[in-house]
């Protein structure tokens, strides 16, 4: 497999034009009139002619440029593209401000999109804005397949990925110190006395779940208190789940005194189904979120800067554009403790 930097093709490897229209042609046997009419879904070409022109454009990496009437060959768009998990999620709407601050800086336009954790949709949503012409690319993997950028990475879009890594490229990546983060929570109530911590977390093929869970077998066996299996309950998460997850907690012969949530989503679970319940559990979530200081008790987070993780996938993507040709990096950005209340709980 060919791993490239998102500035282009791997050291020592010349730079590789972007396929035409006449290249899909030619491959595939037909006029350039008969790819336009399968690009442009256009009627009146044969099922089996339609089936080889997009084996061909496939095969080359060809995509459509909407904007070709307005482009000279280098030049730019004045856009970059940003394919979030969901930008509903106050998380990405930071990383998303962050986006476009720097951008409008530096003259560029930022669209964007929300996978909704569908690699479908994430391909989708960066090959859509490659045949825009974007100048370049900021990803919020869903999946683990990213070989379908190298065509556009070969030909010179520059690719950031951030908060998780590309699956199977070599590529700049922007993270937060996930491991790290729920080590210090576990820490953290382990300090104060918990010996029974439970760990809600994402779905385990997440990066960030993944990493997360990490962190809190290792945070366990730090404060010398053991992993347990049945303390451990991994999502997707929503309201019904976290509610069954932490009766089946409570009902354990050796109940869990405190939980560690996996992101904010799952915090917020956590808080509506203990709303009203008098003996709660300590918490920490992984994760800040709006308003988490004003509750009754204030939630202890472990919290990092969405809009440095936005500014510093950014930075680095206009680092590319400006001509930085080194190796691509991996940056990972540290996270911080936020005591309030609710993790100092005594078991």
């Amino acid at each position: 497999m060919t791993t490239l930097s998102p500035s282009g093709p791997v050291a020592g490897q010349r730079k590789v034009r972007r396929a035409t229209m006449n290249d899909v042609a030619r491959l595939a046997g037909v006029s350039i009139k008969t790819v336009s009419r399968v690009v442009n879904d256009e009627p009146g070409v044969h099922p089996s002619t339609a089936e080889r022109v997009l084996a061909a454009i496939d095969q080359l990496g060809f995509r459509r440029n909407l904007s070709a009437r307005n482009l000279r060959r280098g030049s730019s768009t004045g856009t970059i593209g940003l394919v979030l998990e969901d930008v509903g999620n106050p998380f990405y709407s930071g990383v998303t401000r962050a986006v476009e601050e720097i951008a409008r800086l530096r003259g560029r336009q930022v669209i964007s999109g929300s996978s909704d954790e569908d690699p479908g949709r994430e391909r989708e949503l960066a090959l859509e804005f490659c045949s825009r012409r974007v100048d370049g690319l900021l990803i919020v993997p869903a999946g683990l397949q990213h070989s379908y950028l190298v065509p556009e990475m070969r030909a010179g879009t520059p690719v950031v990925f951030l908060d998780r890594p590309a699956g199977d490229v070599v590529a700049d990546t922007v993270l937060v110190d996930n491991i790290g983060g729920t080590v210090e929570a576990v820490t953290h109530l382990a300090a104060h006395g918990h010996r029974r911590i439970a760990f809600l977390g994402d779905a385990p093929d997440i990066f960030t779940a993944n990493e997360r869970l990490r962190g809190y077998r290792e945070g366990c066996v730090r404060a010398g208190i053991g992993y347990h299996e049945e303390l451990v309950a991994m999502g997707p998460h929503d309201e019904s789940s976290v509610a069954t997850t932490l009766q089946r907690l409570q009902n354990l012969r050796e109940p869990a005194t405190a939980i560690v949530a996996g992101n904010n989503r799952i915090t917020v679970h956590i808080l509506r189904s203990l709303a009203g319940v008098a003996e709660r559990p300590a918490l920490v979530g992984f994760d800040d979120f709006e308003l988490a200081d004003l509750l009754s008790p204030p939630v202890t987070v472990i919290a990092h800067d969405a809009s440095a993780l936005g500014k510093a996938a950014t930075d680095l993507l206009f680092a590319r554009l400006d001509g930085d040709n080194s190796p691509p990096r991996r940056v990972v950005l540290p996270v911080r403790l936020v005591p309030r209340g609710s993790g100092e709980v005594h078991a």
